[in-house]
């Protein structure tokens, strides 16, 4: 879901990003995660799950966002020039859309403030350490 918001904030405030999502291992796109996506007009059912090995040149990225604990933990060491941010969110899996609803639209509110910090020469907000409250069941 962030890979998709990132890539439509980026094309609704004209910055030029080239974005790539990967997890710490390949699973699978969620049903709910189309479901919800779809709901905005972005597609994900051509998605697949990814892990580094299979995004281009991944040592080689500007930025690199975990939306996980699990994942900021296990993250690798880039070299100097690449920017980390830890941006958790709670996990949606096993919850109704609701909960999905929310951590998209949570997502999409940081990605956006990412994109638009980018797109004012800014650096990107910073890294913080709690997810977002889910309100919902």
């Amino acid at each position: 879901m962030a890979e998709a918001l990132t890539r439509a904030a980026a094309a609704e405030l004209g910055v030029p990003l080239d974005v790539h999502s990967a997890g710490t291992e390949a699973t699978r796109v969620k049903a709910d995660a189309v479901t919800v996506m779809a709901e905005l007009g972005l597609d994900l059912s051509t998605h697949h799950s990814k892990t580094l090995f299979d995004v281009p040149d991944p040592q080689n990225f500007e930025y690199v966002i975990t939306v996980c604990d699990s994942a900021a933990e296990a993250c690798p060491v880039y070299p100097g020039r690449t920017r980390r941010r830890h941006y958790p969110f709670v996990d949606p899996s096993g919850g109704s859309l609701e909960r999905w609803r929310a951590v998209r639209d949570q997502l999409s509110t940081r990605m956006r403030a990412f994109v638009q910090a980018l797109r004012d020469g800014q650096d990107a907000p910073p890294s913080y350490d709690h997810s977002p409250a889910v309100e919902v069941a």
